[in-house]
C-alpha cells in the first residue's frame, strides 16, 4: 500500500470513528466535499493532494500523517 492509499485509509478512519461526514470534515479543512472523498478513495488514478491540504485536513480529523511518501 502506498503512501496516497496509506492516507486515504487514515482519513476514513479517524472520520468514522469520529461519527462524521465527509461534508463535515471537508468543511473544516476548507476543501470541497468531492476532494475531500478522493483523497479517502486513494486509487492509482487518485489526486495527489499537496502538502497544506493534507495539513489541514489532519489538523480537522485531529491526526497525525504517517511519514516518508
Amino acid at each position: 500500500m502506498g503512501f496516497k492509499e496509506n492516507v486515504g485509509k487514515l482519513f476514513k478512519e479517524a472520520r468514522k470513528k469520529q461519527e462524521l461526514t465527509q461534508l463535515q470534515v471537508a468543511k473544516k479543512a476548507q476543501v470541497s466535499v468531492n476532494y475531500y472523498a478522493r483523497i479517502e478513495r486513494a486509487g492509482p488514478k487518485g489526486p495527489e493532494p499537496r502538502g497544506n491540504i493534507l495539513d489541514r485536513v489532519a489538523r480537522a480529523l485531529g491526526v497525525k500523517l504517517p511519514l516518508g511518501k
